[in-house]
């Protein structure tokens, strides 16, 4: 059973460049295909399960927050 589930909707994207192994971008566009979606998708909903898993991040966030405001102001 997929951890992911394949992409119901198109939300607001924007774009981004990254560089990974050659193994890890076969595997993600593997995993694309198995869940019939994007490797876009992919990378998106994977970063959403470490953002949510990670305890310290979120602590080291919230102590953050006001970083955030200012660079919105």
């Amino acid at each position: 059973m997929a951890i992911l589930k394949s992409q119901s909707k198109k939300p607001n994207t924007v774009t981004i460049q990254a560089r990974v192994e050659e193994s890890v971008k076969t595997q993600l566009d593997q995993y694309a295909k198995f869940i019939d979606s994007t490797p876009s998708y992919v990378i998106t909903e994977a970063l959403k399960v470490l953002f949510k898993r990670d305890s310290e991040f979120k602590a080291w966030l919230s102590q953050h927050a006001n970083d955030k405001n200012q660079e919105q102001t």
